[in-house]
């Protein structure tokens, strides 16, 4: 995940700096510019859009949230989806588990991680991040690049175990790990 997409479901609802990931296609580009605020979406829509971030077999029975982290379907397999935020730069649905909601909302109110709850999440639409390293990074460096990342899935809550994993992200069609060194390190799984 990269977590600007996280961090900005949290923010605007629930996070505003990262984004959790399933990671196929990530190159670093010049900088995307935001999307534009749309006018808001109905339900069904944002229901939709929840939907594609994860496996159906999730998704179906999802708590999904919309952008304020208001329930808008009561889900009952103890996942949560989020639709797409149309503020960024990518499209970054996600789905998250029990224990990677507790993780998002220690990365959001910069809180340590609960300790030994490894947590998953799904972002098979993709996402963007502003930084590998920085997790509160809201935009990118003065090189102007964000990390594209394709289709992923993310293990969360690592700790510092991920040893012979790459720490950046130069080959996102490769497991690597996003935020090496900080609480919020995760391993970044591509899926297709």
């Amino acid at each position: 995940m990269s977590y600007r997409s996280l961090s900005l479901c949290f923010a605007a609802a629930f996070l505003t700096a990262g984004t959790i990931a399933y990671s196929q296609s990530a190159t670093q580009k010049a900088p995307a510019p935001p999307k534009k605020a749309a006018a808001p979406a109905d339900d069904a829509t944002l229901i939709k859009s929840a939907m594609a971030a994860g496996p159906i077999e999730i998704a179906k029975d999802a708590t999904i949230v919309n952008g304020e982290m208001k329930v808008i379907r009561q889900g009952t397999n103890g996942w949560t989806c989020m639709p797409d935020l149309p503020t960024s730069p990518g499209t970054d649905p996600m789905c998250l588990d029990k224990n990677a909601m507790e993780w998002a909302h220690a990365l959001m109110t910069k809180t340590p991680p609960p300790k030994g709850k490894m947590g998953i999440a799904y972002m098979l639409m993709g996402g963007s991040d502003a930084s590998n390293t920085d997790p509160f990074a809201t935009k990118p460096s003065a090189d102007g690049k964000w990390v594209d990342t394709g289709p992923h899935m993310m293990v969360l809550n690592i700790g510092d175990m991920f040893a012979g994993y790459p720490t950046s992200a130069t080959n996102t069609k490769a497991p690597y790990v996003m935020f090496p060194g900080t609480p919020y390190a995760h391993l970044m799984i591509p899926v297709k």
